[in-house]
């Protein structure tokens, strides 16, 4: 009896397998002959799931933002933080404070510089500014957010602050760890929420 294949998992190990060529050689060792034997797969096997290179980095592209979205998606539903709690949670997905997610930003800056001059990525479309303006909405929803405050201006200065604290993390790990990088955010909330009081 033939071996049954879990296709879609089959697609998350190549995608897995070209997140580690990308960590251990950058975007010019993401060769589809790299990848496909550090998945363990012929080059024909590996083309029966990818027709092209750009297709199988704009999986594993796509495959780093879903995964952050499932995370911030669960505690969006957790009801055991305050609302200011739960921002923080939030913003903390977005910036590298553990292995797995410094793996993932360095994944993601690697394929934000590949496809910077492709048509196939616009960094306004990332996803990241659109949740942080869910992030600021709710914030004024529950009363977080002052009045006063112009709502958009402070988007963007949230979102220069988690690429800033993204880049710099994976720059100087030691010097800017995950304890670091909440304590700027805190600080950062802190003093937006308070700015009205």
């Amino acid at each position: 009896m033939p071996k049954l294949i879990d296709h879609e998992k089959r697609r998350e190990q190549i995608a897995e397998a070209t997140w580690r060529i990308i960590l251990e050689r950058g975007m010019e060792g993401a060769t589809v002959r790299n990848i496909a034997k550090e998945a363990g797969l012929s080059l024909g096997a590996l083309r029966h799931y990818f027709a092209t290179q750009d297709e199988l980095l704009i999986y594993a592209m796509t495959l780093v933002k879903e995964r952050a979205t499932a995370r911030i998606a669960k505690i969006a539903l957790q009801e055991q933080y305050s609302s200011k709690e739960k921002i923080i949670r939030l913003l903390l997905e977005l910036v590298p404070t553990n292995q797995e997610k410094m793996a993932e930003a360095e994944v993601w800056f690697a394929f934000t510089a590949y496809f910077r001059h492709k048509d196939v990525f616009d960094a306004m479309h990332d996803g990241i500014y659109a949740g942080l303006q869910k992030v600021m909405n709710y914030a004024e929803q529950v009363g977080l957010l002052p009045n006063k405050v112009d709502k958009e201006l402070e988007t963007e200065r949230l979102y220069a602050i988690i690429d800033g604290l993204a880049l710099h993390a994976l720059l100087d790990p030691k010097r800017l760890d995950g304890e670091r990088m909440e304590l700027i955010l805190v600080q950062h909330l802190t003093e937006l929420f308070e700015r009205g009081s």
